[in-house]
């Protein structure tokens, strides 16, 4: 098997311009669209967006990898680290502050040079015990081959299949010199071109002992927010790819496999980005709907569970709101709990979603968005 950083030509990525122009063209207008739409916003909008989207980043590009992150944590970190004043949120671990640190130097210094420095920094941030998972690896340096060459498998112990074999260790040092040099200096690459090119370098290299996709993944969001001239971010990528996510190391092995002519990664790649502005539009729309009820209520009374539970029902809750699930999440009684929850359906707050009963269950009476 002859792999992309064993040919001859390589690292000379090639595509097809022509396959290109028109998803680069939908791309662009959807970019120049948004950016947009988000001027028009007030800033408290604009940081909320902000913080919802950074936070779905990083809890999905860790979740690509296998690795569940505490979504409350991560909010909770990148709030802090934002100069955003949310109360209530739990202290990060560790292992989130980590990984929020790597993502907002990406994505807040996208104009600062790539180094091995940086990179090595983004590396010990994601492992600061050292340790992925039980095993010790090296970290904040480039990899070495003493427990064998660099290779990714799947399947059980004595049956692996290898789906990739990175370049050996002692290539490394030139390699990813190359491969900064080209992303501080190389502008004649359309910068949406040039993230999907970055990405996919970085990941054939596969420099670390861990962590190269999230990593990968981080050097596409940073040239992203070059393309988009902002650090704000207000669409992910990642969590495109995690919906995906059989596909994006489908078509990673693929193009590993193939020759230097890569424009059927950059069209899978685009078609992800397309999503993923597209998917904004959905963001955006819950933000609003939420400022508007918090506008619509500013003089209404809440004690400080039904404040919580107003903003669970605005996010991330999961299944029906009803009495027994308020009283567990609040952690009072479950009469306290009804107390609340009529008080909020006296107020208009809440609704009765009709199905009655022993299923009675309440709903948010959102306003028209």
């Amino acid at each position: 098997m002859v792999y992309l950083h064993q040919r001859k030509d390589w690292p000379n990525f090639d595509w097809d311009n022509e396959t290109l122009l028109p998803y680069v063209s939908q791309a662009r207008n959807l970019q120049g669209r948004l950016i947009g739409r988000m001027e028009g916003m007030g800033f408290e909008l604009q940081e909320e967006a902000v913080l919802e989207t950074l936070t779905d980043d990083i809890v999905k590009t860790s979740e690509i990898e296998g690795e569940l992150l505490n979504p409350q944590e991560v909010r909770s970190s990148v709030a802090r680290r934002l100069g955003m004043d949310i109360s209530g949120l739990p202290e990060a671990s560790r292992d989130v502050e980590g990984v929020v640190e790597m993502m907002l130097d990406a994505t807040q210094n996208f104009k600062a040079p790539f180094s091995k420095d940086r990179l090595c920094g983004w590396h010990a941030a994601l492992f600061p015990t050292g340790r992925s998972g039980l095993y010790k690896i090296i970290v904040g340096d480039w990899r070495d081959d003493k427990k064998g060459p660099m290779q990714v498998v799947s399947g059980p112990m004595g049956s692996e299949k290898v789906h990739y074999t990175a370049p050996t260790a002692s290539r490394l040092e030139n390699e990813m010199n190359a491969f900064i040099e080209w992303f501080n200096t190389n502008e004649g690459v359309e910068p949406i071109i040039k993230s999907a090119v970055a990405h996919l370098w970085f990941v054939s290299i596969h420099p670390f002992d861990d962590g190269n996709g999230r990593i990968a993944r981080a050097i596409g969001d940073c040239q992203l927010a070059r393309a988009d001239r902002t650090n704000q971010r207000f669409y992910s990528m990642s969590a495109q790819i995690m919906k995906s996510k059989n596909g994006y190391y489908n078509i990673l092995e693929s193009t590993q496999k193939g020759s230097m002519d890569v424009t059927h990664w950059l069209v899978w790649y685009f078609e992800r980005l397309i999503e993923a502005l597209t998917a904004t539009d959905e963001l955006l729309s819950k933000i609003l709907v939420k400022a508007k009820f918090w506008e619509q209520h500013k003089t209404t009374l809440f004690n400080a569970r039904q404040v919580y539970m107003i903003n669970k029902l605005h996010g991330d809750f999961i299944g029906k709101l009803h009495s027994s699930k308020w009283a567990k999440m609040t952690k009072v009684h479950r009469d306290t709990a009804l107390r609340d929850i009529q008080d909020l359906v006296e107020k208009g707050v809440l609704l009765d979603s009709g199905e009655g009963g022993r299923s009675t269950n309440y709903i948010l009476n959102l306003p028209e968005s």
